[in-house]
């Protein structure tokens, strides 16, 4: 089913997935993960269809996972540049940060 939806619990917060999605989560057993590999996920809070009902979970659904596979064992993103500045006192310091990512496919959600 290709209208099949579900909100799931991902590294603290929460994402609404599609089948067949393509997406960047948190890292992935440190980019070790090899392409294929699949990851399997319970804490599953809404399942439902597009344009129909949907089951709610109390905190998680009993019984739905959403199955993951992974396309991109590790991606860097985009820089970003911390500056911390205080007048007067020639304090300067800036510092950068690279979030690592794993690319992943959603092949399957069952409830």
């Amino acid at each position: 089913m290709a209208d099949t939806y579900a909100i799931i619990e991902e590294s603290g917060g929460q994402r609404k997935v599609i089948e067949n999605d393509i997406m960047w989560i948190d890292l992935y057993q440190s980019g070790e993960a090899k392409i294929g590999d699949t990851i399997t996920i319970d804490k599953v809070l809404v399942v439902g269809s597009i344009g129909g009902d949907a089951t709610l979970g109390a905190p998680y659904v009993k019984g739905a996972t959403v199955t993951l596979e992974i396309t991109t064992p590790m991606h860097k993103g985009d820089k970003i540049f911390i500056h911390k500045f205080r007048t007067k006192s020639t304090y300067q310091r800036k510092t950068g940060h690279r979030q690592r990512y794993t690319g992943v496919k959603v092949t399957s959600i069952k409830a």
